[in-house]
Formats: structure tokens, C-alpha cells, sequence
């Protein structure tokens, strides 16, 4: 079997914005990590706005300084794309609510609901907790009141409440319009 030809790409690499995140993260400056790779402040500060590509072994040296592999410079994002209303149904309780999944259901870093609660819907009658170290209330459209163990909240339309994850809390929609909120839990909810 024949292999199919694969033509070469002039095409330059992107990877300089990556190669300042990496610096930047650990909190270097360009001048440290010259005199640490032995690259000049000038040629690294044309690599990370990738006006010149470095060399392999330029590009081994920089990773090694910067904690970084180099398959990690090259590695596409990971995404994931939820247009608006297209974020699969989920139930987590309460009456007159529809949710939404917002993020990809693979996600443990974080968790987002979208939640249109009808006029008068309400969370569970009983107080409930949900397995997450933070969770944040943000009203897009409407009023809510959030209610924990101790303390209610009336959020108005912009307003936004974190409030540790594991706090019982319940919620509901005191108005006759209906409201939009956003649910953020970090990390997301065990299952």
C-alpha cells in the first residue's frame, strides 16, 4: 500500500502567547529566564510575540526553565460549545424550574446550570446541600430569594451571591414574573 504524500506546511506555529502564559504564570520576567536559558531578552521577547521561532534546542531549554513539556505549546484546547438552549435538560429538584447543563458533562472542574423558574417556583421544601466547595447564585433576569440555614438573600436581576457548597439552601421565585439564574458550582457536583 502506498502512503499518501503528506505536503509540508509553511504556515509558522503559534506559540508565543503560550510561552508568555507559562512565564507569566510562574512569575518570571523575560530578563530571569534569559540569564536562566542563556537566550537573549530580545530574541525571547520576539518568540513570545512569535516573530522568529526558536530553535529545538532553544525550545527544550525554554520548557525546561518554564515547567512546561513542549506537546503542551502545540496541544489544542480543549472546548466546548453550548448555544443557547441547545445545554441538555437536567432536574435537580424544586417545582416550576427548567435547567439546563451549560458546561460539558465530562467537566469536574467547575459546573454551570442555566435555570428559568416560573412565577412562585421553588426549590425543595426541606433545606438541601449541594456536593461542591462553592456555589454562586447569579440573577440574569428577575428576582430571587435564597434561602440558607440561617440568612435569606433577595437577589435582584445582576446580582450575584457565592456561599459555600455544602451550606443547606433553598430558593424561590417571590414574584409573579419569571426569573433566569445561573448556577455556578466549583468544583462540580459529584453525581
Amino acid at each position: 500500500m502506498k502512503a499518501l504524500p503528506v505536503e509540508p506546511s509553511n504556515v509558522p506555529v503559534a506559540i508565543g502567547s503560550r510561552i508568555r502564559a507559562a512565564r507569566q504564570s510562574q512569575r518570571l520576567t523575560i530578563e530571569q529566564v534569559a540569564d536562566a536559558t542563556g537566550l537573549t531578552k530580545g530574541f525571547l521577547s520576539r518568540v513570545e510575540r512569535d516573530l522568529t521561532s526558536p530553535s529545538v534546542a532553544s525550545l527544550v531549554t525554554l520548557c525546561q526553565v518554564l515547567s512546561v513539556s513542549i506537546g503542551e505549546l502545540f496541544a489544542a484546547p480543549e472546548t466546548h460549545l453550548t448555544r443557547r438552549d441547545d445545554g441538555p435538560r437536567i432536574s435537580l429538584g424544586g417545582q416550576g424550574i427548567v435547567e439546563r447543563l451549560l458546561t460539558a458533562r465530562s467537566e469536574r472542574r467547575l459546573q454551570i446550570l442555566q435555570a428559568t423558574i416560573e412565577p412562585r417556583g421553588r426549590g425543595e421544601a426541606e433545606l438541601y446541600a449541594v456536593d461542591c466547595d462553592v456555589d454562586v447564585l447569579h440573577v440574569v433576569k428577575g428576582r430571587i430569594k435564597l434561602i440558607l440555614t440561617n440568612e435569606e438573600y433577595e437577589l435582584d436581576e445582576g446580582d450575584t451571591l457565592s456561599f459555600p457548597g455544602r451550606e443547606p439552601h433553598t430558593w424561590v421565585n417571590p414574584t409573579d414574573e419569571p426569573v433566569e439564574v445561573l448556577w455556578i458550582l466549583v468544583p462540580a457536583a459529584s453525581r
